[in-house]
């Protein structure tokens, strides 16, 4: 059930025919394309971000991502294509936040205005009533400090109001940029339960982050994009797999001699800590769990772990988009003075 507003939306409603029934809006878009410019922004980017999901769009710097998000709103225009929002474009609908709700930016806010303030601006504009301000402040954490200026926030503090603007008129998607930044990890660890509950009321949330970590555990699925295009659309689950393939991870005090044993019966060995000290970890690929442990036992060679080898979702993403970086810098050690 999504959050319940003290007012009755039905003015609205005849159009904005998907509101009825509480059946959430997707976000669809096809065939985006922009140039800004001897600069081509989108080329053909096309996605939809279901209800009841969290979406990660991710992708390089300068990959189209915030371009989408503002052909979205309307707030640039695409040379071709088409993005709506439960069908119809984020402009024409009479009453958008109710919508689509989005957090762009969240310095985008008047300073001198107190929290309370802001948010009532916004509400007026969308005949939201004064009680539902209140309510979002409580739920985004915000009500101790309603009527402190919004310029002296900090950027997490102002990250919750931008969120808190979002959710004013209980819209039934939600696009959020980089909602994680500034956040602490009490804040983080928020953020992340937050937009999971939001997805479970049946919301469509597409969420654009770098921070691979979060997303792990936040999102469903993942839109990742480089050079204006879809790179992958895919289950994160169906991601990590896929990069994790059929290898197994081992553990052994012995690994140049556990590395040997494996290459001779026919599988493919990586040693990414070769200089280390101690146990290290073997990355093993063309034999099955089983058949490790048979061999290393029947070598009598020791080891303390073996496992499905699992990448993460960061590593997942960088080999995805290791084409698509725009802007390389040196790597750390290759830096002259």
């Amino acid at each position: 059930m999504l959050w319940a507003l003290p007012y009755n939306q039905s003015d609205g409603k005849d159009q904005n025919e998907q509101q009825d029934g509480n059946v959430a809006a997707t976000i669809d878009v096809a065939s985006l394309r922009k140039r800004f410019g001897a600069t081509r922004a989108l080329d053909g980017m096309t996605f939809t971000v279901q209800p009841g999901q969290v979406t990660g769009f991710v992708g390089p710097n300068g990959a189209g991502k915030s371009t989408t998000m503002r052909v979205i709103l309307g707030l640039d225009k695409a040379d071709d294509g088409r993005a709506l929002v439960g069908g119809r474009p984020y402009p024409s609908l009479p009453y958008p936040m109710r919508v689509l709700g989005s957090l762009l930016d969240a310095s985008a806010l008047q300073p001198g205005r107190s929290a309370r303030n802001h948010l009532l601006w916004l509400a007026h504009s969308q005949g939201v009533p004064a009680s539902r301000v209140d309510e979002v402040l409580e739920h985004a954490g915000l009500a101790d400090v309603a009527r402190r200026k919004a310029g002296g926030f900090s950027l997490g503090m102002r990250q919750r109001l931008g969120l808190a603007a979002a959710m004013l008129g209980d819209p039934e998607a939600l696009m959020l940029d980089e909602p994680f930044n500034g956040l602490d990890p009490e804040g983080i660890a928020w953020m992340r339960g937050y937009l999971r509950a939001l997805a479970r009321q049946g919301r469509a949330v597409l969420v654009s982050s770098h921070l691979m970590s979060e997303l792990q555990d936040a999102a469903d699925h993942l839109v990742i994009v480089g050079r204006g295009k879809v790179v992958a659309d895919t289950s994160v689950a169906d991601l990590l797999a896929t990069a994790s393939g059929d290898r197994v991870f081992v553990r052994t005090a012995r690994p140049a001699d556990a590395a040997a044993n494996l290459e001779r019966a026919g599988a493919a060995v990586t040693w990414p800590d070769q200089d280390a000290a101690g146990p290290s970890g073997l990355t093993v690929a063309g034999l099955t769990a089983e058949q490790v442990v048979a061999l290393l036992t029947a070598s009598a060679l020791p080891f303390t772990e073996i496992s499905a080898h699992r990448v993460t979702l960061e590593q997942a993403y960088l080999d995805l988009t290791r084409e698509q970086v725009e802007f390389r810098a040196e790597p750390a050690g290759e830096v002259t003075a």
